[in-house]
């Protein structure tokens, strides 16, 4: 058996926020040999899966799994995002009951948010944070408070994050996608699969190579309109009008307004040529690809 595979096999993991992200790295995870355990506010039925345990953490409730649920955990990856103050619900309740813990790795996934606008450059781990919206802004204190804890922690930046189920090709078949140019404006992407992966690259690495921070980002940041092209070229469908975003910016919703406000291209040098690992899917085209081969097929399409 591989080096590798005996450290997974005599790991326990823990996934503190079972969503989107926590889940598809917690199957991967399970398929290497590991014990994990996920946590959601609210635990049901359905989110029965092979190999996966389940506990019940909401701190806003009062409601944080007992140490002894916990016992001989050696890794944690928290996926829980500031709450509406721009606190960590997380930090405050379970970094106690962590620091008591065997743990050899713990990865908060954060959001190159922090880096703010670049005007279309490119952000490396080395630039300065100079978060402009609230919800970068409490992303990068809490980064702060993780990484001040002296646990094993490694911050790891996402842009935007694709992958079955979170695609364009739902809105094209319905008709409700919108094609709006912003020139200049590009966007970094991840596929969800390449999060899963080069979290358990990283987690095997010597604890002396592991960075403290990490972007994790594609090959090709671009505009939203190139990959709204390339996803109608998969179905074989119409695209939209284009909309000029000056024109529809008093429409759109603050929330909109946010993602368009900030430019920026993010570097993955350290992740792929540094430490080495190789993408699954280096640009959304391998990416949409793969989404819709899976979409289609319904295996592993969140519900």
């Amino acid at each position: 058996m591989p080096s590798s595979d005996v450290k997974a096999a005599a790991a326990k993991l823990l996934v503190i926020g079972g969503g989107y992200s926590g889940l598809r790295f917690a199957r991967a995870a399970a398929a290497q040999g590991m014990a994990v355990t996920l946590t959601r506010r609210q635990v049901a039925g359905s989110d029965a899966s092979p190999g996966l345990r389940w506990l019940v953490c909401d701190p806003d409730r009062g409601l944080v799994p007992p140490l002894s649920e916990l016992a001989g955990t050696t890794e944690v990856l928290v996926t829980v995002p500031p709450d509406r103050q721009g606190r960590d619900p997380v930090f405050a309740s379970l970094a106690p009951l962590l620091a008591q813990l065997p743990l050899q790795w713990l990865g908060y996934l954060s959001t190159t948010g922090v880096y703010g606008d670049q005007a279309g450059g490119w952000v490396g781990e080395g630039v300065i944070p100079r978060p402009g919206l609230p919800r970068s802004q409490a992303r990068l204190a809490c980064e702060q408070l993780w990484l001040g804890s002296g646990l094993p922690v490694q911050v790891f930046r996402l842009p935007a994050i694709y992958g079955p189920g979170r695609t364009p090709f739902q809105k094209l078949r319905d008709g409700s996608s919108r094609m709006i140019h912003k020139p200049g404006q590009v966007f970094s992407r991840i596929h969800v699969d390449d999060i899963a992966s080069s979290l358990l690259f990283c987690r095997q690495l010597p604890a002396a190579q592991r960075p403290e921070l990490l972007n994790l980002a594609d090959d090709e940041p671009c505009s939203s309109s190139q990959t709204l092209g390339y996803a109608a070229h998969l179905l074989g469908c119409k695209l939209p009008l284009v909309e000029s975003f000056d024109q529809l910016a008093g429409e759109l919703s603050p929330m909109a307004l946010s993602f368009w406000a900030e430019n920026r291209r993010v570097s993955n040098r350290r992740l792929c040529r540094e430490l080495g690992y190789q993408l699954r899917y280096p640009s959304y085209r391998q990416g949409y690809r793969a989404c819709l081969a899976e979409e289609l097929s319904g295996v592993g399409t969140p519900k």
